[in-house]
């Protein structure tokens, strides 16, 4: 298994220079954006590769109209892309590696809910 990299501590002082705070500042915007269930789904989706918006919809059972300015929110965060095919536009992830975060956070959803099924 792959080691999980790090992120900086702060200097040798202790302290977090600006590139630090605008590091950090873009880290919580994109964890703002993943707060919603179904934005999540969408993400879920698209790791299997580019769909419509149609397709979205129908995968995550919410209307066209709902999927539309889920979509924007995400690309507006830089999560995904489009491309136009004829007259479809078709959403794809920006950076799969998105997945790995979601998936890290699931780990422990999961972890959680196993253990309040236990107490």
């Amino acid at each position: 298994m792959i080691p999980a990299p790090t992120m900086p501590a702060p200097n040798a002082l202790g302290r977090y220079t600006d590139a630090d705070l605008e590091r950090f500042r873009r880290h919580a915007e994109i964890c703002k954006v993943l707060t919603d269930p179904k934005r999540l789904m969408l993400l879920d989706v698209l790791r299997d590769g580019e769909r419509s918006v149609g397709d979205l919809a129908e995968a995550i059972g919410a209307s066209l109209a709902n999927v539309s300015q889920h979509l924007g929110v995400l690309r507006h965060a830089g999560l995904v892309d489009t491309r136009r095919v004829a007259t479809s536009i078709r959403y794809r992830l920006s950076d799969p590696t998105i997945i790995e975060a979601c998936e890290a956070v699931d780990r422990v959803v999961r972890s959680r809910l196993q253990l309040s099924e236990v107490g």
